[in-house]
């Protein structure tokens, strides 16, 4: 019986190569922004900007630039208003790469298991074909054994 393929396509080294091309320049247009590399604890300790909090922000900026007055003198209004900016425009890149995302980690995630599970029964085979001394075999059964090393057995006593 025929194993159930959910996906069958490829990627061609043409394709790759300009999807590659592509990414590097997104790079390079993102280079002046993706400077930043924050530490485990760092993105723990730090405030976050969720879709209700950038309501907020957006709305109490909007008050502060109406009434300066009210804004303490150690707040740059100009920075805040910037990084806000910064923030909201890479929330809105970061909307549009999220399917994208998902989608390679699915197709990739189906696409491996399919094949590790095609190789699985290959190796069962090989596996059978050793155990009957089938010509050639024994090279192919060592080889492919090394990804499944034996563990040793806890004999009851």
């Amino acid at each position: 019986m025929a194993q159930e393929s959910k996906i069958s396509t490829a990627i061609d080294a043409t394709q790759l190569s300009a999807i590659k091309e592509k990414l590097a320049g997104l790079q390079t247009d993102l280079s002046g922004i993706l400077t930043i590399n924050l530490t485990g604890k760092d993105r723990k300790d730090m405030l976050k900007m969720g879709d209700k909090t950038l309501a907020f922000v957006e709305k109490a900026l909007e008050f502060a630039n109406q009434n300066p007055t009210l804004v303490p003198a150690y707040i740059n209004l100009e920075e805040a208003n910037k990084d806000f900016a910064l923030a909201k425009s890479l929330s809105d890149i970061q909307k549009e790469f999220i399917p994208l995302v998902r989608g390679i980690e699915d197709a990739k995630m189906v696409a491996g298991s399919e094949a590790y599970d095609a190789m699985l029964l290959f190796y069962g085979a090989v596996k059978g074909a050793n155990r009957s001394n089938q010509a050639g075999v024994q090279a192919i059964f060592n080889e492919l054994q090394e990804r499944f090393p034996r563990r040793p057995r806890n004999r009851a006593k």
